[in-house]
C-alpha cells in the first residue's frame, strides 16, 4: 500500500538518495550532477509559504517517490512548477497518482490557478505521466543546455486548477 505525507527536512537524505539514483541513470531529469543533502534541504526551505513537498512510502516506510511544487521565475504569480521523482524500478505502481492527489490539493490551498510541468522532450515516461494527469501542451523550450553540456528540448505542460 502507498501512503503519502508531507515531506520535511528530516527526509532530505532519503530524497537525495532517490534523486541521485535517477540522476545517475540519466535521460529523465534535467539534473545531471548529484544532489547533496544540504542542497535538497535548501530547496525544501527556499519558498516555505509558496511550496509543498510530498513523499510516497510503502507500509515499511521505504520512500517510493516524491513530488514538489514551487514558484519559478519564468511563471506568473498564479502558477507553480511541479517536479516528480519515482524510485527506480517502481514506476507505474500508482506512486505518481497518489502524489499528484496531494499536490493538487496543496496547490489549491496555496492559491495557485495552474501547475506547470517543464519536461525533457526525450523523457517519454514523464510526458506520459503528466498527460495522464490532465496536463496539456502549451509551449516548448528549444535547445536547453543541461549541466552536463547536453542540449535537449523541453516541453511545457499546463494543468488548470
Amino acid at each position: 500500500m502507498i501512503s503519502v505525507r508531507r515531506a520535511g527536512v528530516l527526509d532530505a537524505r532519503p530524497l537525495a538518495d532517490l534523486l541521485n539514483e535517477i540522476i545517475a541513470l540519466g535521460g529523465t531529469t534535467a539534473l545531471t550532477n548529484p544532489i547533496s543533502v544540504p542542497e535538497i534541504t535548501a530547496w525544501m526551505t527556499r519558498y516555505p509559504e509558496q511550496s509543498a513537498w510530498s513523499l510516497a512510502e510503502d507500509d515499511s516506510g521505504a520512500i517510493l517517490g516524491f513530488q514538489f511544487i514551487e514558484p519559478a521565475d519564468y511563471l506568473p504569480d498564479d502558477a507553480v512548477e511541479i517536479a516528480t521523482f519515482a524510485k527506480v524500478g517502481k514506476v507505474q505502481m500508482g506512486i505518481g497518482s497518489a502524489l499528484f492527489e496531494a499536490t493538487e490539493t496543496a496547490a489549491r490551498q496555496l492559491g495557485y490557478s495552474w501547475i506547470n510541468a517543464n519536461i525533457r522532450a526525450d523523457n517519454f515516461g514523464g510526458l506520459a505521466y503528466y498527460q495522464s494527469r490532465g496536463f496539456e501542451d502549451y509551449g516548448k523550450k528549444p535547445a536547453v543546455s543541461l549541466g552536463s553540456g547536453l542540449t535537449v528540448d523541453k516541453c511545457l505542460k499546463r494543468y488548470n486548477l
